[in-house]
């Protein structure tokens, strides 16, 4: 890397950090303010953060690995996620803004009980422990030994101290004005990329759609597949729309790092405008990150080795100088903001969900200082995970491996939880321990024989890709649940008040308002996505 590459990555970090200090230097320092932004965030700051919390370097490596491996097929995680952040904005949001909530778990207390909210709190570290930050810090590690020829346990160090610092010194209000400045520069990034990369083409003779077909592997453009043509992580038709949605409702609609950002909406339709525009943001990824991955193959499948070198090999190979340094500085934005994200959620959900309620007199200034200490060891664990992420095909399919695990539980709690008046909270509970125990088993099925160099149970012996173990595992959740519930007493009203009292009431519970109605962009949304499959399959 040239000196000016070094120059613009060294500023950009200097500039971001100096960035989220400054943001909060005059706010007070309350816990609202501090783990919430003060309830201030307006649709368009939500919807960027959402993405920039969302895009992380795990996306821009891992979808490029994805994309040379098995092609377009991966984009459907973003395209999908844009009709899941339509069941947030319309279905979920309105209910975390009428209860007023600090985190998820504590919605599960005023839906279900009180273990509920604590034993989901519990899950929703784990999540931003292995999935959010240990993941990103590996991918980033990637990047920079790729740039820098810096060691990976070094690369984690140097990542997670700039990272840690401003988030533990300015609270939420410093990752989302943070995330939003990513969001742009992670876009423009990316966009570059995919431009040097369609330009060299001709360059091997490629001057055509036709051309660019006979290059590159079946299918490899194809966004949905059958069974046969799936590819090596079983992503056929059913599997993405049978599991993805599973995967989606923990991610998108119940996970605190996600969704701590609506939480902090400054009004109900901020609440649920913010998360429509994220899904159109959505949109882009396909273009912009898998597709490179695919032109990678044809352009240097004789340079990569491993599909996880795909981008910084594209990097290297197709960027100028000055050029190189701006994408890394995107790079960097993707890893902070992920990392940025999930370490406030943690902080938040000890300091609210456990030390608040074990001791209620707990000041402001006690509950931050707490939140602080929470960020230095969920960090501290998630250097130690970080360093497993060899252990998968791509790093993208390793995040969401897990989140096949962690998820169908508590994809049937929220979302039963407010469609089903019947739901108690005794099936909460149960189903909730009993998902997480069966996730467990079988993720670790899957992962344990990996690391002796043996074919993994699930997958591989028995044939069910991850995507169908989360669907799968929902319905066995789903089924215990059920039972749990018309075995116990019914609700009461006071926790039937976040249930809708029909399914389609979210629908049909304002008069419509123009241009100005949430629905129509909803609408809007949903043709899009809707063209699109048909265009791409």
């Amino acid at each position: 890397m040239e000196h000016i590459d070094l120059v613009i990555i060294v500023f950009y970090l200097v500039a971001i950090l100096a960035l989220g200090i400054i943001s909060t230097l005059k706010a007070k320092k309350t816990s609202v303010n501090y783990f919430l932004a003060g309830r201030s965030l307006n649709w368009v700051i939500i919807g960027a953060a959402l993405f920039a919390s969302n895009i992380s370097t795990i996306h821009l490596v891992g979808l490029a690995a994805s994309g040379f491996d098995d092609g377009l097929v991966w984009g459907n995680f973003e395209w999908m996620a844009s009709i899941v952040l339509i069941f947030l904005g319309l279905i979920f949001a309105p209910f975390y803004f009428k209860s007023k909530i600090s985190t998820l778990p504590e919605f599960l207390e005023k839906r279900y009980s009180s273990p509920s909210r604590s034993f989901l709190a519990f899950m929703a570290i784990l999540g931003a422990l292995f999935v959010h930050i240990g993941m990103s810090l590996y991918a980033g590690a990637i990047v920079f030994k790729s740039f820098f020829g810096i060691d990976v346990y070094v690369s984690i160090l140097i990542i997670s101290i700039i990272t840690a610092t401003y988030t533990i010194l300015g609270g939420l209000k410093a990752v989302v004005i943070t995330e939003t400045v990513q969001t742009m520069i992670l876009i423009i990034g990316a966009v570059i990329l995919t431009f040097f990369a369609i330009n060299a083409l001709p360059e091997v003779g490629i001057n055509s759609l036709a051309d660019f077909k006979d290059h590159i592997k079946p299918d490899q453009l194809s966004m949905l597949r059958s069974g046969e043509n799936a590819g090596n992580s079983g992503l056929s038709w059913y599997a993405i729309f049978l599991g993805y949605p599973i995967l989606g409702l923990w991610y998108w609609c119940s996970d605190q790092t996600i969704v701590q950002r609506v939480l902090a909406a400054k009004s109900e339709d901020d609440a649920q405008k913010g998360p429509i525009f994220a899904g159109f943001l959505k949109i882009l990824p396909v273009f912009i990150m898998v597709l490179p991955g695919v032109i990678a193959y044809v352009l240097f499948k004789d340079k990569i080795s491993t599909s996880n070198e795909t981008l910084p090999v594209l990097i290297n190979e197709l960027l100028p100088i000055g050029i190189k340094g701006i994408f890394a500085a995107a790079l960097l934005s993707a890893l902070m903001s992920t990392i940025a994200a999930a370490l406030n959620s943690c902080s938040t959900l000890v300091a609210i969900d456990i030390a608040k309620r074990i001791k209620p007199s707990l000041s402001d200034e006690k509950q931050i200082k707490i939140g602080k200490y929470v960020a230095v060891v969920v960090m501290i664990l998630a250097i130690a995970w970080s360093t497993q992420g060899n252990r998968f095909n791509s790093i993208f399919e390793a995040i969401n491996k897990i989140a096949a695990a962690l998820a169908p539980p508590i994809a049937t709690v929220f979302l039963f939880g407010v469609f089903s008046k019947r739901g108690t909270k005794e099936a909460s509970i149960v189903t909730l321990i009993f998902g997480f125990l069966i996730g467990i088993v079988a993720f670790a099925a899957d992962f344990v024989p990996v690391l002796y160099k043996k074919p993994s149970i699930i997958t591989d012996t028995w044939g069910i890709p991850f995507m169908m173990q989360a669907w799968w595992l929902f319905c066995i959740c789903s089924v215990v649940y059920f039972v749990m519930s018309y075995l116990t007493p019914k609700p009461s009203i006071d926790q039937l008040q976040y249930t809708w009292d029909s399914p389609w009431q979210f629908l049909t519970n304002k008069k419509f308002q123009g241009l100005k109605d949430v629905r129509l962009y909803a609408a809007l949304l949903l043709l899009t996505i809707t063209i699109l499959y048909i265009l791409f399959q």
